[in-house]
């Protein structure tokens, strides 16, 4: 399968980045466009989360229930979106014009890939070692990792967000890193014009 945007990984960062995506739609310069995100959740640190410090979210909202209404939100506003569910990626490959990634289950080709996993060890997909240092923001007493980035871009085509990009693990950091990949695309598919995405009343 082929994708213009592939998302790896279905935490706060990388449904952030497919929303703000996904709310694109109707723009010209992302009408054709295929968008996609491998919504592996197994490691998502939101399992153990409670939020009371996030605007806009309830007080003592469980971050498992945030996955669940995520993905629910994904799906009913943007079906755009194609959430790649059950899969894991082992290696990603540079490929022509873009990425090679091989999962479990499956291949898929993507000219614009956004790593959104989390910090912690081990980093189990083949292809990005190189990029792999010493988080910058965290006590390194819990030995986390990064991959090494300028503005959340590792190189052409390749971004990273969340605490994988470096960030602080906290929610709205996270979601606000997510979004600021995701106008990065959509400014690379509007020809470099700057782009945002707002809902009017």
């Amino acid at each position: 399968m082929n994708f213009d945007a592939l998302i790896i990984g279905g935490g706060v960062a990388g449904m952030q980045c497919a929303l703000v995506l996904g709310s694109a739609k109707n723009k010209a310069f992302v009408k054709d466009k295929k968008i996609g995100i491998i919504m592996h959740q197994k490691t998502s640190h939101l399992k153990s989360a409670l939020f009371n410090n996030v605007l806009g979210v309830t007080s003592g909202k469980l971050g498992s229930d945030l996955l669940i209404e995520g993905k629910k939100q994904l799906t009913t506003q943007y079906p755009n979106v194609i959430q790649i569910e059950n899969d894991k990626v082992l290696i990603i490959d540079d490929f022509k014009e873009g990425y090679k990634i091989t999962t479990i289950k499956n291949t898929y080709y993507s000219k614009v890939l956004i790593i959104a996993m989390n910090y912690a060890k081990p980093f189990n997909i083949k292809g990005l070692e190189s990029y792999i240092i010493p988080h910058e923001k965290t006590d390194p007493i819990k030995d986390r990792i990064q991959l090494a980035n300028t503005n959340h871009l590792i190189k052409q085509g390749l971004y990273c967000c969340g605490t994988i990009a470096g960030f602080r693990s906290q929610f709205a950091i996270a979601a606000g890193s997510g979004a600021s990949v995701a106008t990065d695309v959509l400014t690379l598919w509007n020809d470099g014009i700057h782009t945002k995405i707002h809902d009017k009343v």
